[in-house]
C-alpha cells in the first residue's frame, strides 16, 4: 500500500505571529518556520502503518515555496521514503491545495491519503474534505486511532458527543486530530540519510491547475487587548454587577 502525507509549512507553534504595519498580513520576515503540527502526526502515523507492515512506500508533498524543501526533509528525516515539492510563492487556498492533491494521487496512486486536520495559521480545516469530494472517495476525519484491514480502514473519529468510528472502502482520506499520536523525533543519522532521498520539484503549471484566489484579505488586525477583570466580595456584589451589565 502506497500512502500520500501532504504536508505545510507554517510559523511554529512557538511563535508568537506578528502583523504587518500596513495590516495587509502576517509577518514572515525572520520567523521560524516548521511543518504544521497536525501533518506531523500524520507522518507519523503512515510511519507506523509502514513498521507495522500495510504500507510499504510514504510519499510527502508540499505546496509551497522553495524554502518548504525543509518541511519536506523534516518529513523525509521522520521515515517518508521520497517527497514532492509543489513550488510556488503565491498563497494558495484549500481549494487550490486539494485540486493539486488531486492531481498528484492521479500520478502516484496512492491507497490511502493521510493530513492533518487543519493547518494553524489559516485554521480552514477544509483541505482534506475537499479532496475526498473532488476524488469521490470516503473520509474519516478528527481521527483518534486508525487500523488499516485488508481493503478497508477503520477510523475512530473524535465528534462532540465522544467518539464515532467509521468503516472506509481503500482508496480513503483520513485527517488526523492530536489524540492519534505523538510524534517522533528524528535521529541524527535519519537528517543526514534524509539528504539523499529523492525529492521531486513541481509547478502548479505542471499539473495545470488554476491556483488564482477566490478569496480577498481586506485586512489583518492584532486581536484586542483583553480587560483587566475586577473582583466582588460576595455573591450579592457579583448578581449586581451582572444586573447592571444587563446579563442577569
Amino acid at each position: 500500500m502506497k500512502i500520500l502525507v501532504p504536508v505545510k509549512r507554517v510559523i511554529d507553534y512557538n511563535v508568537k505571529p506578528r502583523v504587518k504595519a500596513d495590516g495587509s498580513g502576517v509577518d514572515l520576515a525572520n520567523v521560524k518556520m516548521s511543518m504544521n503540527p497536525f501533518d506531523e502526526i500524520a507522518v507519523e502515523e503512515a510511519i507506523r502503518l509502514k513498521e507495522k507492515g500495510p504500507a510499504e512506500e510514504i510519499i510527502a508533498v508540499s505546496v509551497g515555496p522553495a524554502k518548504a524543501t525543509e518541511t519536506l526533509r523534516t518529513a523525509l528525516a521522520m521515515g517518508a521514503d521520497r517527497a514532492i515539492l509543489i513550488e510556488t510563492d503565491e498563497t494558495v487556498e484549500p481549494l487550490g491545495v486539494a485540486k493539486l492533491l488531486a492531481k498528484v494521487v492521479e500520478a502516484e496512486a496512492p491507497q490511502l491519503v493521510i493530513l492533518g486536520k487543519q493547518a494553524i495559521d489559516d485554521d480552514s480545516n477544509q483541505t482534506g474534505q475537499m479532496l475526498a469530494a473532488l476524488l469521490g472517495w470516503g473520509q474519516g476525519t478528527f481521527a483518534s486511532k486508525v487500523v488499516v484491514e485488508g481493503d478497508s480502514v477503520d477510523v475512530t473519529r473524535e465528534v462532540d458527543g465522544g467518539l464515532e468510528t467509521v468503516k472506509l472502502k481503500l482508496p480513503a482520506i483520513v485527517t488526523t486530530d492530536l489524540r492519534l499520536n505523538e510524534p517522533r523525533y528524528a535521529s541524527l543519522p535519519n537528517i543526514m540519510k534524509a539528504k539523499s532521498k529523492p525529492l521531486e520539484q513541481k509547478t502548479p503549471e505542471d499539473y495545470g491547475v488554476d491556483i488564482a484566489p477566490r478569496l480577498k484579505t481586506l485586512k489583518v488586525v492584532e486581536p484586542p487587548v483583553r480587560q483587566a477583570g475586577i473582583k466582588v466580595a460576595d455573591v450579592d456584589e457579583l448578581v449586581a454587577k451582572l444586573k447592571a451589565l444587563g446579563v442577569a
